[in-house]
C-alpha cells in the first residue's frame, strides 16, 4: 500500500455530536483529544512521516466565549499530551493576536520530544490570510514562495482528511494542499475509529498521484 508522507486532519463535527448527545455545543471539543491521540499513533504505525491538525482558526474564535474557550483548552491539552511522545511539534498561528493562547508559545518553533520521528504539527489561531501575509513583503530577491509563508516550515500534504460530512477545506493550509486528495468522513470527529483512517489510507491508495504531471 502507498502510504501518504503528509497527512492532514479537520476534526469537524464536534458541536454537532455535543448537541447530538444533549450537551452544550462547547462540550464537543474535549471529546475530541483522545481520538487525536489515536490517530496519532495509528499514523506512526504506518509510516506517516508528518501529520497536521487543524485546531481552531481565527474565524472560529468569533464563536461564544465558552465554545472558544473550550476549544483552546482543547489543543493546549493535545499539544501536552503529544508532548509525551515521539513526535517533533510544531504550532503555527497567528502569536500576535490576544486568541493564542500563550501556553502553546513555547511550541512555535518546532521541538523534538522523545525519540522524535514523526512531524506533528497544529494549526492554532490560524489564518489563511496570515499565512500568505509575507508574499506581499516578498522582494524580488528570493524566488522561493515557499521560504515567505509563515507556515514555510510545513511540508506539502499528500492526503487531507476530514471529519463531519463537509466538503470543503475551511481555509486549510492553501499552499500546502495545492495538490492533496481530499477524503470526507460522515461521522462526527469524537466519534472516530481506527477503521476511518484505514478506509481513507485504502482510498488514497487507488487514485492516480500525478501531481499535475
Amino acid at each position: 500500500m502507498r502510504v501518504p508522507n503528509h497527512i492532514g486532519i479537520i476534526p469537524d463535527g464536534n458541536r454537532r455530536w455535543a448537541e447530538n448527545k444533549g450537551f452544550g455545543r462547547e462540550k464537543g471539543y474535549v471529546a475530541g483529544i483522545d481520538p487525536g491521540l489515536v490517530l496519532f499513533k495509528l499514523c506512526q504505525s504506518v509510516g506517516v512521516k508528518e501529520v497536521t491538525y487543524y485546531g481552531f482558526t481565527v474565524d472560529n474564535t468569533k464563536r461564544p466565549t465558552e465554545q472558544r474557550e473550550a476549544f483552546t483548552e482543547a489543543c493546549i491539552n493535545a499539544v501536552r499530551i503529544l508532548a509525551n511522545e515521539d513526535a517533533e511539534l510544531l504550532v503555527i498561528g497567528n502569536t500576535k493576536s490576544p486568541m493564542f493562547p500563550e501556553e502553546l508559545l513555547p511550541y512555535t518553533t518546532r521541538r523534538v520530544f522523545g525519540k522524535g520521528g514523526i512531524r506533528v504539527n497544529f494549526l492554532v489561531n490560524y489564518s489563511w490570510k496570515w499565512d500568505l501575509d509575507e508574499l506581499k513583503k516578498s522582494t524580488s530577491k528570493s524566488n522561493n514562495i515557499a521560504n515567505q509563508i509563515q507556515s514555510n516550515d510545513i511540508s506539502r500534504v499528500d492526503l487531507i482528511i476530514r471529519w463531519g460530512g463537509r466538503r470543503r477545506l475551511s481555509g486549510f493550509l492553501p499552499v500546502q494542499s495545492i495538490y492533496s486528495d481530499f477524503y470526507v468522513i460522515d461521522e462526527y470527529w469524537p466519534d472516530f475509529k481506527p477503521q476511518h483512517f484505514y478506509d481513507a489510507l485504502n482510498w488514497y491508495n487507488e487514485q492516480d498521484i500525478t501531481l499535475g504531471g
